[in-house]
């Protein structure tokens, strides 16, 4: 099962249209996972419409129309995989431990909010996955999101992927 991971697309405030790039990986998907912060409910909208099937959470600067729509936590399975979804992790510090006690029944946790690349795996399995944002580099080089494959119960070839800076031009 092919998995693409982003966040924080926040369209169209930080860019007027997503990466090609990332527009075609959606479509070669079989599931979008979105942690959230659309900004607009037309992101949604696109997203919902391109994906095969999509996994999404509001972030903190989703309106009241998108908090209507998307869940704060969202749980699947994807390949035998079980998947948490969220936007706020809290604090770098102590992450790993905070989001295995919170998130005990998930393999994976997926969130966003720093526009910072994360992946690391906590004490007891927990694998915790950021993948960055694709219109914002806050901080960061580049624009990112991530590609996975699920199956059989295990999450491999977690890639993550830069995107041309140019990719997503602000308003």
């Amino acid at each position: 099962m092919r998995l693409v991971l982003t966040s924080d697309t926040h369209l169209p405030r930080r860019a007027r249209a997503l990466p090609e790039e990332l527009l075609a990986e959606i479509d070669r998907a079989d599931v979008v996972v979105h942690a959230g912060d659309w900004t607009e409910p037309a992101a949604l909208d696109l997203f919902a419409a391109r994906a095969r099937r999509l996994v999404a959470v509001h972030g903190n600067n989703d309106g009241p129309e998108l908090r209507a729509r998307l869940p704060e936590v969202a749980r699947a399975e994807l390949g035998g995989v079980r998947f948490a979804v969220v936007h706020e992790t809290g604090p770098a510090r102590g992450r790993e431990e905070r989001c295995a006690a919170r998130f005990p029944d998930a393999d994976v946790l997926v969130f966003g909010h720093s526009h910072i690349p994360w992946d690391t795996t906590a004490p007891g399995g927990l694998r915790l996955l950021n993948p960055g944002s694709p219109t914002d580099r806050r901080r960061q080089p580049h624009h990112t999101y991530m590609t996975a494959e699920a199956a059989g119960g295990r999450l491999t070839r977690v890639t993550l992927h830069r995107l041309d800076p140019d990719a997503a031009r602000p308003r």
